[in-house]
């Protein structure tokens, strides 16, 4: 299938991508996301319809990015997902994640900073970036956004980018995540798919996120901690809206959690 080499006013970029992958995609998906979940969508009017844009959402089950993918296709944009670069290989996924111009996450150095300048360049062309800032489903057991990793507010102050919160809710109840926490909320989810009966998927994208205030900072660990803090609690604000419940007032942190669970076993 043909490629499309995404440019700029600066000229060529090397972002590229499949229009004939993005339009199987976008025939296929959401008719089958529709057959098999209710939807309630809001905050659509907070996603700007053109320009480099980077979504930044919470992640809560393996079944959630087509929750999102739906939502910001009926909002004029296509997805672009920062994902593991295992989900490249040989085989059609593979093909399809490359096709559609998705962006591997490669865990080295090296491979992370090439995954920083693949993201800047597809910014750069106009595309929808789409960040899971906790870097992997949710290990708060009752599924709340934990504290984030700092790459989506590294590249959003980088190139100037906006930043729109967006959260999801009801994905876990169709597939829960298979490594999730044994008690809370979690504890009580059965593994496995669960189509019956219908689930609905909720999703809300807020208002971008101010960051003005770390503009002319040097991108220090500090700075990026405080900004990726600003992004995560507005995530979980809208997560707490969508569950009309109030979000906790600290955000879990799974790594410190590790280590207190290290810590007491030793």
């Amino acid at each position: 299938m043909r490629e499309w080499a995404a440019s700029s006013e600066n000229g060529p970029m090397a972002y590229t991508y499949s229009p004939a992958w993005r339009g199987l995609t976008t025939v296929v998906i959401p008719p089958a996301v529709t057959a098999l979940v209710g939807r309630d969508w809001r905050g659509r009017e907070n996603v700007p319809r053109q320009g480099g844009l980077i979504i930044a959402a919470n992640h809560i089950s393996e079944a959630d990015p087509l929750a999102l993918s739906y939502y910001l296709w009926k909002c004029g944009r296509y997805p672009v997902f920062l994902a593991k670069s295992t989900l490249f290989g040989s085989g059609f996924v593979g093909r399809v994640m490359r096709g559609t111009g998705q962006i591997p996450v490669h865990r080295d150095t090296a491979g992370v900073a090439t995954s920083l300048t693949d993201a800047e360049d597809a910014l750069a062309a106009g595309q929808c970036l789409v960040f899971y800032p906790e870097g992997t489903c949710t290990r708060d057991p009752n599924l709340w956004p934990m504290t984030g990793q700092t790459g989506a507010a590294r590249i959003a102050l980088a190139t100037a980018t906006p930043v729109v919160p967006l959260a999801s809710w009801g994905a876990h109840e169709l597939l829960p995540y298979r490594k999730g926490e044994q008690d809370g909320l979690a504890g009580t989810l059965k593994p496995g798919l669960h189509l019956l009966p219908r689930k609905k998927m909720h999703v809300s994208a807020g208002p971008r996120v101010d960051l003005s205030g770390y503009e002319s900072q040097p991108l220090s660990a500090a700075t990026l901690h405080a900004a990726t803090t600003d992004i995560m609690r507005a995530i979980a604000g809208l997560v707490g809206e969508l569950r009309e419940e109030q979000p906790p007032a600290e955000l879990y942190d799974h790594h410190k959690a590790v280590e207190q669970r290290r810590s007491s076993s030793a």
